[in-house]
């Protein structure tokens, strides 16, 4: 019975038209849809705030904190760093409001107000993902910084999801600067550099503190395609590129605010450093290897320590004089240092110390690091022959005694030796750091080591021995051992006579500088892996070439004095 019933009620709803079916049914439809959709967004939402409760905030990869340690000049001039990575951490404080401006105005423009998170950014990325096209940008500087400095750099749904909900958390816990500044010093600027700091001295030569608003603003537009700018200011090209780009960045910080009209106006595109380095930069790693060595001694900590330690040492080295001194060895006439068909290898090598102080100026170890990074300044087995020939019998004190004992003299002790004896008999050990820093806290304070070695007499002796076989720039050294204070003196000796000469010294000096050039040779030896001393070309004659070089950098050492 009660299935013939249902039967006929199935047959008369089969003759009931779908329109008016649906219709008695649409209310009810709606509250199950509607029941439907709001436990998926309970679920969601239930599901997100787990997944908000138990993300927490990684610590940074190891290699985005390291940091690498810089050298600079007497003047702060960047010589180069040690490290892994080129990166140094700067507090906010020390970067400029209007670069920090700069960089949200190119990045990121509702940094100062978004949640850390762009939903439009996120939207396309997951739409990218599942349909397979290319891959989206325009993340927030905090999502990138989470991306950059927190995370792996692999491209996925999931990964991007992990991004948002640390960049919210970390929207939430931790201050827009804090976030700012992490980012800052992190962020890849191109040349190598990671992190604003190292970006300043790269591009500009400059610590961030020093940065023009037209600077900032460059480097906030190299963020965009940092392998592609680096080669500003050596790629027409590229230049155009990016000026096009600073003028976009410094328009919307003049329509912000953040710049006044005036400064608009007054903004001329920046000159940049050239890229890649001279041959120069390559030559200063002579000066960075001596200086290292000696800052870890001073800190008591080993040379890889020192390279991860984000420390700046202040150096003793005058960088232009430097530089110019390389251009000044190109043009040696000796033919240069390199191999001859025989396999003889040429060398020069200069030093200038300050006399009385010990201060190291110049040191210029090798013509290429990359071929030779052994140190002929301070390493070099150089024949000492007639060099040490006006200290005669005087009586040497320590450390120049074991100087005279010594036949193969590094150019370095040479030069300190004479430095004596242009400092009224004074012995200042050499050095080539006066201070080291670190979060702007000074670690070490470099201190003059000198002592009395010559008395009046002995200086007086070996002056006039230097001028009898030397020049001077005056008519004579003083008949008398009073008034020391002596004029520029030169001496030239070697090792080897005549046509048979292995090393040439030439010694300038006076009261404020002394400086040594070196040239010498040599050739495999009959053991594996030694050299023996030979012979130096003889046309045109070494000692010709020893001198002219020494007096073209003693007048590039001397050109400023008043």
């Amino acid at each position: 019975m009660k299935r013939h019933i249902r039967t006929r009620a199935r047959a008369h709803l089969r003759r009931i038209p779908l329109r008016l079916r649906l219709r008695r049914t649409r209310g009810r439809l709606l509250r199950r849809l509607l029941i439907t959709v709001l436990l998926l967004i309970a679920s969601l939402c239930t599901a997100a705030v787990v997944a908000y409760r138990l993300t927490d905030i990684p610590e940074p990869h190891p290699e985005t904190v390291t940091q690498s340690t810089v050298f600079v000049d007497d003047k702060g001039s960047y010589l180069g760093r040690r490290g892994p990575v080129d990166r140094q951490e700067v507090p906010l404080s020390q970067v400029p409001r209007y670069v920090q401006d700069a960089v949200i105005a190119a990045e990121n423009r509702s940094f100062r107000t978004d949640d850390g998170v762009s939903p439009r950014a996120i939207a396309r990325a997951v739409l990218a993902s599942l349909t397979g096209g290319e891959r989206q940008g325009g993340s927030t500087i905090t999502q990138q910084y989470v991306k950059n400095a927190l995370l792996s750099p692999e491209q996925s749904l999931s990964r991007k999801a992990r991004e948002a909900l640390i960049a919210i958390k970390l929207d939430r816990t931790r201050s827009k600067d804090d976030i700012l500044a992490g980012y800052l010093n992190t962020v890849y600027f191109g040349r190598g550099s990671a992190g604003i700091q190292a970006a300043s001295r790269n591009y500009f030569g400059v610590d961030t503190r020093d940065l023009t608003v037209s600077q900032g603003a460059a480097l906030a537009s190299i963020v965009n395609i940092p392998s592609y700018y680096e080669k500003a200011g050596s790629d027409p090209e590229v230049t155009a590129t990016l000026k096009a780009r600073w003028a976009w960045v410094l328009d919307a910080m003049a329509t912000s605010g953040a710049i006044t009209a005036k400064q608009r106006a007054g903004a001329t595109f920046p000159a940049f450093r050239f890229y890649p380095p001279g041959t120069t930069e390559g030559q200063r790693q002579y000066m960075i290897d001596v200086a290292a060595q000696e800052a870890a001694d001073r800190l008591g900590i080993t040379e890889d320590q020192l390279a991860r330690g984000g420390y700046t040492v202040h150096t003793t080295f005058d960088l232009a004089l430097q530089d110019a001194t390389t251009e000044a060895v190109k043009n040696l006439k000796t033919n240069k240092s390199g191999k001859d068909a025989k396999g003889t290898t040429l060398h020069t090598a200069v030093v200038a110390i300050k006399p009385g102080d010990g201060a190291v100026r110049l040191l210029y170890g090798g013509s290429d690091y990359a071929r030779q990074p052994f140190n002929d300044a301070t390493g070099g087995a150089v024949e000492a022959g007639t060099a040490l020939d006006p200290f005669g019998k005087v009586l040497l004190g320590s450390p120049l005694t074991d100087l005279r004992k010594t036949p193969a003299p590094t150019p370095l002790k040479l030069a300190s030796a004479y430095a004596t004896v242009a400092a009224d008999g004074v012995y200042a050990a050499p050095y080539t750091i006066t201070k080291i820093t670190r979060d702007g806290r000074r670690m070490y304070t470099a201190h003059p080591d000198t002592r009395h070695l010559l008395d009046e007499r002995d200086v007086f002796m070996v002056n006039t021995r230097m001028s009898k076989t030397g020049t001077t720039d005056k008519a004579a050294i003083p008949s008398t051992p009073t008034a020391q204070k002596a004029p520029q003196t030169s001496f030239t000796a070697g090792a080897g006579g005549g046509i048979t000469r292995r090393t040439i010294w030439s010694t300038t000096q006076d009261p404020q500088l002394t400086l040594t050039v070196a040239l010498f040779a040599d050739r495999p030896g009959k053991k594996k892996n030694t050299t023996v001393p030979a012979q130096l070309p003889n046309n045109p004659p070494p000692t010709e070439s020893a001198e002219e070089t020494a007096g073209q950098i003693w007048r590039l050492a001397t050109a400023g004095r008043g």
